[in-house]
């Protein structure tokens, strides 16, 4: 049983199985990288150069410095192998509030749910029933360096709750702390020859912190500790309609996994040597340690392109493409999106079209977001 559960996370987890010889990263706590609202999951899994949202919190905190309301409040829903099992989802609510016109803070919740699990050895035992399941609760403080840059720090704690319970095994979720490290780049708009146009760029270092493990003396896991940088820019054509295009570069900075005895394959004495690095050396070796040199490491960054078009700043459409390499994940895709803006609220919607030979999770599954914007307006130029 524990092997089929084994079996079922790697599964979850959403990377492809790899063939032998490949170096595929894997990392606990995988629900951390999956996009949990609907406009970025619309635009290729793209966040940390786009304009402020309310769900800011995953991408780049740093951006709710430029918040032009007063406070904001996000939830979403994302569905996970639903053309498998129905019960299995990520849920993401997260608040924030500008303190004055240059700094504000926020907090956020993602809940990932394995639903409810029926355990047993044979059809005649009566079965066990659990209900594994993941948590990150965030908090971040950001604030403008300048008139165009901003940075903040975040906070994350996290709790992995995934072990099965055994006959006279004590069971305990693993938890960790980890921080967020952002900066977010906004132009002031400026006038071109058919149309005024706004730079934007951000970086974020997120979910740095130590390993997680599950129980007293086992195998300790990285976290999937990740650097992300992107670009983009805003078409302004008039008062009524605005094209954003966007693109992002995502590298995890998680050790490669590699045949440290020089026997020819990955095997146990190499994890043990894998396992043994820790988690800050591992943030330094991840950018060199590929052992088919820099080629590789380029492989290990996956890569995507979005754009939004919005029309009276009430209704949006949006698209995107994300790229991972086939010896790295092979995740490829495209994505849709869709939202609309009454007053206060706006909801949103996505969807996503696998491209690899590899079924993604995720495909043919539709998100949804809904975020209220509150309070007073601020003017940022």
């Amino acid at each position: 049983m524990k092997k089929i559960w084994i079996l079922a996370l790697l599964v979850i987890a959403g990377k492809a199985f790899a063939q032998e010889g490949e170096r595929v990263i894997t990392t606990a706590v995988p629900f951390l990288t999956i996009a949990s609202d609907a406009r970025a999951s619309g635009m290729g899994d793209i966040g940390v150069a786009t304009s402020t949202d309310a769900f800011s919190q995953q991408w780049n905190p740093a951006k709710f410095a430029f918040a032009e309301r007063k406070m904001g409040i996000g939830i979403s829903y994302t569905p996970y192998l639903e053309s498998l099992i129905t019960d299995i989802a990520l849920l993401n609510g997260s608040y924030y509030n500008k303190i004055n016109d240059r700094s504000a803070f926020a907090v956020s919740l993602r809940y990932f749910t394995l639903g409810e699990i029926e355990l047993r050895n044979s059809f005649e035992e009566i079965g066990q029933r659990v209900k594994p399941n993941e948590l990150a609760i965030d908090g971040s403080y950001s604030t403008k360096l300048s008139e165009t840059f901003s940075m903040a720090v975040a906070g994350r704690f996290i709790s992995s709750n995934l072990e099965i319970p055994q006959q006279n095994n004590a069971v305990q979720a693993g938890n960790t702390f980890a921080v967020d490290v952002a900066g977010y780049y906004r132009g002031r708009e400026r006038a071109y020859n058919s149309f005024d146009g706004r730079w934007r760029a951000g970086f974020n270092i997120s979910n740095l912190g130590g390993k997680i493990k599950y129980d007293d003396g086992g195998q300790e896991n990285f976290l999937p500790t990740n650097l992300a940088l992107g670009g983009g820019f805003d078409f302004i054509f008039d008062a009524d309609n605005v094209l954003g295009l966007t693109a992002q570069v995502n590298k995890l900075l998680v050790p490669t996994p590699q045949d440290f005895d020089g026997d020819g394959d990955l095997d146990a004495d190499d994890n043990l040597e894998y396992q043994s690095i820790g988690f800050f050396d591992g943030v330094f070796k991840s950018l060199t340690d590929a052992p088919d040199g820099f080629g590789e490491e380029l492989q290990e960054m996956t890569w995507a392109l979005g754009a939004e078009y919005a029309f009276r700043n009430q209704f949006m459409l949006r698209g995107g493409y994300f790229n991972e390499s086939e010896e790295k994940g092979f995740r490829k895709f495209f994505s849709l999106g869709a939202g609309f803006r009454y007053n206060n609220i706006q909801i949103d919607l996505s969807y996503l079209f696998s491209t690899a030979q590899v079924r993604n999770p995720l495909e043919n599954t539709l998100r949804f977001s809904l975020s209220f914007n509150l309070g007073e307006e601020f003017y940022n130029d």
